[in-house]
């Protein structure tokens, strides 16, 4: 019998666990081997995204593609070009011109344990192995999905999505309110998100009406996971988060949690992890991954 959907939050940790371990394989398979006089950049590549974490949106790829039947070995490839443009955005962030900071997953910053060129060389390189990767026919054999992923995941990444985000977000100011922030993540964040769980049924040519409801899903499960970053961003420790904490208030920087206070964000979270299980509708019973995946975030401590 499925479990009673996002009750099952306990199982999620050795879920998560067992996709990371899977992305991480394929992962090994899809990045370059450092060779030749461009081993520089390819050992930063390298460097920067088996740094480890949690690989949540490969996580949602597998799972979203799970519902659909879609072969594992496919979704990973998909899981893996998503997490290599993950990485690309993190590396750049990082830079001193963005975020400047010095510790990702608890260790130097790409920037740091390289230099700034190479960093920059690297967050380029990982952007385009992500569309090289989602071109190959092993991913699908497919020409028009191949494409559709293209053309979903260019649109999730770029200027009104993940790099829309993050213009918003460097501009600004004190005076963003509660809708300002939720549009700034839902861009800068949630896109990608969005791409991770569509990703399954573009895969399996679905019907429309499914890419819907997992998009709904993703669009509040966003939510919650900035929240949730944001409220860790002020009561946890860079020791567990394995990054500098206390940024956005040193920054003057609105969020759900300066707007709405520790337990108004708290609350805010909760109300988004419920309608998010319940945009799954039929799907949320015969995945407890991604029914669970909400209210596990909401006690996520690193």
């Amino acid at each position: 019998m499925a479990p009673e959907p996002g009750k099952d939050s306990d199982m999620m940790p050795a879920a998560i666990a067992r996709s990371a371990a899977l992305v991480d394989s394929t992962l090994e398979t899809v990045l370059p081997q450092p060779h030749g006089p461009q081993a520089r950049v390819q050992e930063a590549m390298r460097y920067a995204t088996l740094a480890g974490g949690k690989r949540l949106r490969p996580f949602l790829v597998l799972h979203s593609a799970r519902l659909f039947g879609v072969d594992d070995a496919r979704s990973l490839r998909v899981g893996a070009a998503i997490e290599v443009l993950h990485t690309y955005s993190l590396v750049h962030d990082d830079l001193p011109c963005m975020d400047d900071d010095d510790l990702r997953r608890g260790r130097p910053t790409t920037h740091i344990a390289f230099d700034e060129m190479t960093a920059v060389l690297a967050g380029d390189a990982l952007l385009t192995i992500a569309f090289e990767i989602l071109a190959d026919a092993r991913t699908h054999p497919s020409g028009d999905i191949r494409c559709t992923l293209i053309a979903r995941l260019a649109e999730a990444s770029g200027h009104d999505g993940m790099i829309g985000g993050q213009v918003i977000d460097m501009l600004a100011d004190s005076g963003f309110g509660a809708e300002d922030v939720v549009n700034l993540q839902r861009l800068k964040t949630g896109q990608l998100f969005e791409f991770s769980c569509e990703a399954g049924p573009i895969l399996a040519g679905a019907p429309a009406e499914d890419r819907a409801r997992l998009r709904a899903y993703a669009e509040d499960m966003g939510v919650v996971f900035q929240i949730t970053d944001d409220l860790l961003d002020v009561t946890s420790t860079a020791e567990k988060t394995g990054k500098k904490v206390g940024k956005d208030a040193e920054a003057g920087k609105a969020t759900l949690v300066t707007l709405l206070g520790v337990d108004g964000a708290r609350a805010e979270a909760r109300r988004r992890a419920e309608r998010a299980i319940a945009a799954l509708g039929p799907h949320a019973a015969r995945s407890p991954e991604l029914s669970g995946l909400p209210l596990f975030l909401l006690d996520r401590d690193a």
